[in-house]
């Protein structure tokens, strides 16, 4: 269902956005809204007790989770307005502007938490969707860097998004977030025809790398390196086997297209439009390649 998306923007919200997108029923599992809606009343009732900016940026995820991205967009305006120089409310807001397809909107956002972090300590980000053992992987810092290389990237601006990778990798400080910022950055430097860079960047990644939940992006590494068959994985891919992973489909389809493939390449990515992962990274990525 086609509709326009009104969104609240910069530090007024009178002043609005409207973003021209094809916003579709978004799936949520029932075994997962059960416990996003539950998540977002208890974000609510501590919002109620302390109106701290810290559970103002929680309750704007939990509506985020529950896919309510202009909600979540609002409440964070009304955090840049009350504190306007905590980067996090910018940080979040430009990941629910990728959500939204409002690229130019997510880059004014990510620059400005650039500039509000820097020379700052990096800090921790705690996770909204904690992983098997409930170690948060990544940093607001890298976390900033790491989406606005993926806009630049969405919208094919390969040599901003190559600059912007290089630092988000310099903060990683695990293997997830190393992995994570490699995927995309080997990727640009083969968009760019640095191939020198691309394998060097490549060997760094090791067979016995200690993961915790980037275990997609590794698999993609390893397609480049020759180490994981990318026939077998497709089999598995177009089975179903795989289809609600859309970052291992779309880096299958990647790592075609970089290789000459487009035939394939085109097929993997509109399978994966063709799914109902609408607001998934891989999603995004692989409508913007087809577009």
């Amino acid at each position: 269902m086609k509709f326009f998306l009104i969104l609240f923007l910069g530090s007024s919200l009178s002043a609005q956005v409207v973003c021209n997108t094809n916003l579709p029923d978004i799936y949520i599992s029932n075994k997962a809204r059960v416990v996003y809606e539950a998540k977002m009343l208890e974000a609510k009732e501590n919002f109620k007790k302390d109106p701290s900016p810290d559970n103002l940026i929680w309750l704007g995820r939990r509506e985020a989770y529950l896919r309510n991205y202009a909600d979540a967009i609002e409440i964070y305006s009304k955090g840049i307005m009350k504190y306007p120089k905590d980067a996090r409310f910018y940080r979040h807001r430009g990941h629910r502007y990728i959500s939204s397809r409002c690229f130019d909107l997510a880059i004014k956002d990510f620059k400005k938490a650039v500039g509000l972090t820097r020379d700052k300590p990096n800090e921790i980000e705690p996770d909204g969707l904690p992983n098997a053992l409930g170690i948060p992987t990544s940093t607001l810092q890298g976390n900033i860097y790491y989406h606005l290389g993926l806009t630049y990237y969405i919208q094919g601006k390969y040599h901003k998004a190559r600059y912007t990778y290089e630092k988000c990798l310099k903060l990683a400080e695990n293997p997830d977030s190393y992995v994570a910022a490699t995927n995309w950055l080997y990727v640009i430097y083969r968009h760019l025809e640095l191939d020198g860079k691309a394998a060097e960047l490549l060997s760094t990644i090791k067979d016995d790398m200690n993961l915790i939940e980037n275990h997609s992006y590794y698999t993609i590494l390893r397609i480049h390196q020759g180490k994981v068959d990318p026939s077998a994985l497709e089999k598995e891919i177009m089975s179903g086997q795989s289809l609600n992973n859309t970052t291992l489909a779309f880096g299958l389809g990647n790592y075609y297209s970089i290789n000459g493939d487009k035939e394939k390449a085109q097929a993997l990515f509109k399978m994966i439009v063709d799914g109902n992962q609408w607001s998934a990274f891989g999603y995004i990525v692989a409508e913007a390649r087809l577009k």
